[in-house]
């Protein structure tokens, strides 16, 4: 089963750490755990129509919560810091958020 670039590519993050990143040509995403960064890079040019430089994934581990004496773990899930090529334009989305 072949995934699409909407299967890999989740969400954006934004957080003040990923914002102050798209100063350097960087951009934050929540992707599918079984992307590997070939496939995020590929999604990331299909969706966006822009060129990849490199690709850094982190798996990010799910959080201890708890409801009254009850406890629990959010999911874990996989975040990839997608950096473009030099003088590539950027990503329109993120542009009204700076």
């Amino acid at each position: 089963m072949t995934k699409t670039a909407q299967d890999i590519i989740l969400k954006p993050i934004i957080t003040e750490a990923s914002m102050d990143a798209l100063q350097m040509n960087k951009y934050t995403f929540k992707v599918a755990k079984d992307a590997n960064k070939v496939e995020i890079a590929k999604a990331v040019e299909e969706l966006f129509g822009v060129k990849v430089a490199k690709v850094n994934t982190i798996n990010v581990k799910g959080k201890m919560k708890r409801m009254g004496r009850y406890q629990g773990y959010r999911p874990d899930w996989k975040k990839a810091v997608v950096t473009l090529a030099e003088g590539e334009k950027t990503i329109e989305f993120f542009d009204g958020l700076m």
